[in-house]
């Protein structure tokens, strides 16, 4: 189990229309899309491809549990900077903490976990051996 984050990720996302409400304020559940995008190009820059994993392993990841904190808007044409990092990870789970800032402002804050299920039963899979590797490499 790894206890300690691993190297952290950026994901620069500009904020359009249909983002926003009539107010032109960020919707609040869309920061659950751009820290799904966060966690999936954190993934992909360590060479993690979740459509291979489910085709081929027919493992997939499965959010488990979001705890969130809003702390000021996003409004239409801002660039968010979305930060990722994995803080813990298990024999079928992996904890990530991500944020979202814009000009250096904390926006949103979040920690999610992740779980990796069977694609066909949905129930937890333990990581493959490959990914496990993979994820203590980076840890190093």
């Amino acid at each position: 189990m790894v206890d300690t984050p691993l190297p952290s990720s950026e994901l620069n996302i500009r904020v359009y229309y249909e983002d926003t409400d009539t107010g032109g304020v960020v919707y609040y559940a869309n920061y659950l899309k751009f820290f799904e995008r966060g966690r999936t190009e954190w993934l992909r820059r360590i060479g993690v491809n979740q459509s291979g994993m489910a085709r081929y392993e027919h493992r997939v990841f499965v959010v488990k549990s979001v705890q969130i904190q809003y702390c000021r808007p996003a409004r239409l044409d801002d660039l968010l900077t979305v930060r990722s990092a994995i803080t813990r990870v298990g024999a079928a789970s992996i904890n990530f903490a991500q944020s979202a800032v814009c000009n250096g402002e904390l926006l949103c804050e979040s920690t999610i976990q992740v779980c990796c299920v069977d694609g066909n039963t949905f129930r937890p899979s333990p990581f493959s051996r490959e990914l496990r590797t993979l994820l203590e490499k980076v840890q190093n």
